[in-house]
């Protein structure tokens, strides 16, 4: 049956059954995959010609898999809550939150302690069970800047650092130019 909560009544489809196969399957991605560290899961949910369509570039499965581990590295708190799932067709459409903690590497920044949270959506097309396509979108940006925003004491403090190892040269070059022109 596939439900229609707004209308408050249900309509008899034969596809439902696969529809929520489908959910199913989208929804190990985030309680197995990303919230349990169970990697080995992708062996049996994503097809192995699986291609996640990005903006500027496509990543095999072996490239998407390989980010979420280093997600999970740099988050180990990760949680990742699925708010709203649709599904259509071959279509599984996920609307997520990502919630974690930067305490190691990650985002190509040492570990800072900063709490992320960001909100994404994710389209995967399922055929035969298994996830053969994905298309995600996120606001990253605003992940870098929650990172960035526990290094900004730290990065004011090199930038004072560097601000005075350049007035020690400049001084330094100073006091040479004066001695050498004085002795002239």
């Amino acid at each position: 049956l596939a439900v229609w909560p707004s209308l408050g009544w249900a309509v008899p489809d034969a596809s439902a059954s696969a529809l929520e196969r489908n959910k199913a399957v989208a929804m190990r991605v985030f309680n197995e995959i990303f919230n349990q560290g169970h990697f080995a899961v992708a062996d049996e949910i994503y097809a192995p010609d699986f291609v996640n369509h990005g903006l500027h570039r496509n990543a095999s499965l072996r490239e998407d898999q390989a980010a979420a581990r280093a997600e999970v590295k740099a988050f180990p708190d990760l949680r990742m809550t699925v708010d709203l799932v649709v599904s259509e067709g071959d279509f599984v459409t996920v609307m997520w939150t990502f919630r974690g903690t930067h305490t190691a590497f990650g985002y190509g920044l040492p570990p800072t302690g900063a709490r992320v949270e960001l909100r994404g959506m994710t389209i995967w097309r399922v055929v035969d069970g298994k996830l053969h396509d994905e298309w995600t979108s996120a606001n990253m940006l605003s992940a870098y800047l929650q990172v960035l925003r526990h290094l900004k004491w730290f990065l004011s403090g090199l930038l004072l650092a560097a601000v005075a190892l350049v007035w020690l040269v400049a001084r330094r070059l100073r006091k040479r130019v004066a001695a050498s022109s004085s002795g002239i």
